[in-house]
């Protein structure tokens, strides 16, 4: 029997006020030092090095010295867009808030405590959100009954609530607090908050395509992408020709449609142009699809076909050039 709909959303209140309530009691527990065991992407991909962190008054917690950046969290993040909230989850299966900043940050091998209230003690304070960078933790409350992962552009990666999954979103409240576990910053070898060309390389992407690792990057982190993204469309895209010209009239590096880049006001065949236009379309499709799969899906096939099958649509092209681009992406990563 099917509970009636005001039981069960009564009940979804009364499960998300019990987490705030633990969160709370939680906050007096001891403050925790963050350990770093290993990078994942940033290791696999772009072989860096990181900075420590300064410590205030309310926490030891460190940043690495993995190179883990914050465009790092922001990539791993992105790969649970889509997963259900659970209360007091922490796995595929469904997260919480505080889940999904724990499982995220131990991916990259960073270990933070479990609750909201315990991680808004590490790393250190970020003094407004004008300061904030990607990779950013945003707390909500004093102790906090929920975070979020900062993921630039006024945006936020977050498992809200009972209902709803983890997906990006814009950021419509002021934070209470802003803590900073990782640098954000890059160092020498790195793209700015991206991978290099020489590790794009190594992921499979053809040099001609590395040439433009800067601009991918400062195109992903402007509109909170994962970093390799727009370098594994551009392979499948065009294969870094930037003249190129496919049988329906696409062109140029990232193959954009003559009527879609003059709807943006930018030059197709201009590299520069057309990278940054693609971030942004890709920006958009994965605000509004929430995974990357969807968004690349959109990208190649429109979003109306995505809305039509409510999903990658059952077209050979498009499901080839999803499953090429997500491989390449697994391979850097």
């Amino acid at each position: 029997m099917t509970a009636p709909a005001d039981v069960t959303s009564a009940l979804a209140t009364i499960t998300a006020r019990i987490q705030q309530i633990e969160t709370r009691i939680a906050s007096f527990a001891p403050t925790r030092t963050n350990t770093v065991s290993a990078a994942n992407f940033a290791s696999t991909l772009a072989a860096t090095t990181g900075t420590t962190g300064t410590a205030d008054t309310a926490t030891t917690a460190t940043t690495t010295s993995s190179g883990v950046t914050g465009a790092d969290v922001v990539s791993t993040a992105q790969k649970y867009l889509g997963i259900p909230y659970v209360w007091g989850g922490e796995s595929t299966s469904g997260m919480d808030c505080s889940g999904l900043v724990q499982k995220t940050f131990g991916d990259l091998g960073i270990d933070l405590p479990r609750t909201a209230a315990e991680q808004q003690k590490e790393g250190t304070a970020v003094s407004s959100l004008a300061d904030a960078q990607p990779g950013d933790l945003v707390f909500f409350g004093d102790p906090a009954y929920h975070v979020a992962i900062y993921a630039g552009n006024n945006q936020i990666i977050e498992s809200p609530e009972p209902g709803k999954t983890v997906h990006l979103t814009d950021l419509h409240t002021t934070p209470t607090s802003i803590r900073r576990i990782v640098d954000a910053a890059p160092v020498a070898g790195t793209t700015s908050g991206g991978v290099g060309a020489a590790q794009l390389q190594a992921a499979g992407v053809s040099s001609s395509v590395a040439a433009y690792a800067s601009q991918f990057a400062a195109a992903e982190q402007a509109n909170g992408l994962p970093s390799g993204l727009l370098a594994a469309v551009a392979q499948q895209e065009s294969g870094g020709n930037a003249r190129a010209v496919s049988p329906a009239g696409a062109q140029g590096l990232m193959q954009l449609m003559p009527a879609t880049a003059a709807g943006m006001g930018v030059d197709a065949l201009d590299p520069s142009q057309a990278i940054k236009a693609a971030g942004r379309i890709f920006g958009r499709n994965l605000r509004e699809f929430g995974t990357v799969p969807l968004a690349l899906a959109a990208y190649n096939a429109g979003a109306g076909a995505v809305h039509q099958y409510g999903g990658i649509p059952p077209y050979s092209e498009t499901q080839n050039y999803v499953r090429r681009i997500t491989a390449t992406l697994a391979a850097g990563g």
